[in-house]
């Protein structure tokens, strides 16, 4: 059976996902989408093709098998107030967001049952997402199959402990953006000096998946690795990086973990 799809917001993780589910040819019938920005509806309306269709309001998604709520954390509570106590028992609501938790959804929802989070990946505009994914207690077994059917179209989708879903937000929803500005740096130096661009992508690609090999089949250590070339053009500013991640990382977390629940 086909899906009917509702997207509480239409930016860029509304983009991601619904290309790559029409990129891989996923049996969608209609897409609603909530956005209030026009620009952004306009833009997820040029850059999708297929059955969308924008709606005024939240509300209106709730005839979707699967209600996908692709809001920053501060914007979840006015989008479940729209959706609470209007739910159908067939439909489900995934939460793409980090902070709020599946009990929260749930008491914000009125009680709805049928919660799901995700923490959304870019690579899954072309099929190779990881999406980690928890389900609610007592989650139903159909819909699960149905869900996890959808979200693998776009790669990996393993169940994680919610616990671990806002560091997977650190790891796969943020982590492209601290390389892809090395590597199309990388790339516009290498083609400028005369490597043909396909070239360079069958070397990175292998270089790549060289490098994370070394670091985990080796059993060397970290500072063995390190020491495996000795020419290190960024070995000057290899301590500012690692600054950076760490007071940029550990900020961010801070802003994104769960609050405790009293």
């Amino acid at each position: 059976m086909a899906y009917t799809l509702g997207f509480a917001g239409g930016g860029r993780i509304a983009r991601i996902m619904l290309g790559g589910w029409v990129r891989n040819g996923a049996a969608i019938t209609r897409v609603k989408f909530a956005e209030p920005d026009d620009s952004a509806a306009e833009l997820l309306l040029s850059r999708v093709p297929g059955p969308l269709e924008r709606v005024s309001r939240v509300s209106e998604l709730v005839d979707c098998e699967f209600i996908f709520l692709a809001v920053h954390p501060p914007a979840i509570p006015t989008v479940t107030a729209e959706l609470s106590g209007k739910l159908k028992p067939e439909s489900v609501v995934v939460s793409l967001a980090p902070k709020v938790t599946i009990s929260q959804l749930q008491r914000q929802l009125g009680g709805f049952p049928n919660v799901a989070r995700v923490i959304p990946n870019a690579p899954s505009l072309v099929g190779m997402g990881y999406n980690p994914v928890c389900l609610a207690k007592g989650f139903p077994d159909a819909h699960m199959v149905r869900l996890m059917s959808l979200l693998q179209i776009l790669g990996k989708a393993p169940f994680v402990s919610e616990s671990h879903l806002e560091l997977y937000a650190l790891l796969t929803g943020m982590g492209p953006t601290y390389f892809w500005p090395q590597f199309y740096e990388l790339r516009s130096i290498l083609t400028n000096l005369g490597l043909p661009p396909h070239y360079f992508e069958t070397a990175m690609d292998q270089m790549l998946l060289g490098t994370l090999a070394v670091m985990e089949q080796s059993s060397l250590s970290e500072s063995d690795v390190l020491d495996l070339i000795p020419v290190k053009p960024l070995a000057e500013i290899e301590g500012t990086l690692r600054q950076a991640y760490r007071d940029k990382l550990l900020a961010i977390y801070e802003k994104i973990r769960p609050v405790a629940e009293s």
